[in-house]
């Protein structure tokens, strides 16, 4: 529920104006509730019970903006939010994951703030990261994640030729290659550009201007603070690695921050979850089967319907290069 002049007043405040109360009967619910409210910079003016609510408030002192509610709506709750006089409400929201299963509980943060933006006229917050960046190095703003097969290195290799190092993006790779052959790939990739390529050996973090390649034998998880963890369990299933394996998780973790590129191949791989890709807001583009030396792969991308362009190596870039632009101004113009 809201009401358009309440909500026209809160998107004149900054975002450290925004006043949120959250009522919730599960504590861990309210702790995932207030962890994103302050993941916003918004002031989180409570997060308790309904009974805790009728125990520490005048309801006539209460100045709230926001509401969460993720408990009964009863007549209490009722007439405190109609006191406050909020410019929304939202009631019920799904439970949200445990903190440490990391890319679960993204997914669901991110829902959340989309959830706000959406209904409380706040489009601020569908700029802002949903991941956290804990350390100097993180320069990045996007995640690019490359899926490739047969005819794939010599298509990546015109796609950072014609990328520039210097944009906020990290790269990370997913190409079917032979176990004995992997290591080489950096050395193919890195010749004539400055783009820093490396097959991951060990766990590490997303840096812009980096290209970190998917290991052939191990599996890898990335979480939402932009590491990349190498797990010590082999890849299940036909392709190794799997395309479709990591481009799930990066589009569950980063969701609009992400964007999925398709190259020549054999097989679907990474056709799998392109519904989730979807319901993510992540972008999913693909390298024109005609110019592919091998397009089954990127023709099933395109055949799917969720695909939003199509291009050479160096259409791609060029349009990759566009589209971080026109978002920077974009966000710039809020």
């Amino acid at each position: 529920m809201k009401d358009n002049a309440r909500i026209l007043a809160l998107r004149k405040k900054n975002k450290n104006e925004i006043r949120v109360m959250v009522v919730a009967e599960d504590h861990h619910q309210r702790m995932a509730f207030s962890d994103t409210i302050r993941s916003c910079d918004f002031i989180l003016v409570g997060c308790m019970s309904r009974a805790q609510l009728q125990e520490s408030f005048e309801l006539s002192e209460l100045a709230v903006d926001i509401w969460l509610i993720d408990s009964d709506y009863d007549d209490n709750v009722m007439t405190a939010t109609t006191v406050s006089k909020p410019a929304a409400v939202l009631v019920g929201f799904s439970q949200a994951p445990y903190l440490n299963e990391a890319p679960q509980y993204a997914k669901w943060q991110r829902k959340l703030k989309r959830k706000l933006a959406h209904m409380f006229a706040l489009p601020v917050l569908v700029n802002d990261f949903v991941y956290k960046k804990d350390n100097t190095e993180a320069d990045w703003r996007y995640v690019v994640f490359l899926g490739a097969s047969m005819g794939g290195p010599s298509a990546i290799k015109e796609f950072l030729d014609n990328l520039s190092p210097m944009l906020p993006v990290s790269i990370l790779l997913a190409h079917h290659f032979n176990k004995t052959m992997i290591d080489t790939l950096p050395r193919i990739l890195n010749r004539h550009n400055n783009w820093h390529c490396q097959v991951i050996a060990s766990s590490q973090r997303l840096r812009a201007g980096h290209c970190l390649i998917a290991p052939i034998d191990k599996q890898i998880v990335c979480d939402s603070t932009g590491r990349v963890i190498l797990l010590d369990e082999a890849w299940s299933g036909e392709y190794k690695p799997a395309i479709g394996q990591i481009l799930k998780n990066t589009s569950d973790v980063y969701g609009s921050e992400l964007i999925n590129i398709i190259f020549s191949g054999m097989g679907n791989d990474g056709s799998q979850y392109l519904d989730v890709i979807q319901e993510n807001n992540s972008q999913l583009w693909a390298q024109d089967p005609s110019l592919s030396a091998c397009p089954s792969q990127p023709q099933a991308i395109i055949d799917s319907g969720y695909c939003n362009f199509v291009g050479s190596p160096a259409d791609l870039a060029q349009k990759l290069t566009d589209y971080i632009g026109e978002r920077a101004v974009t966000a710039s113009s809020h």
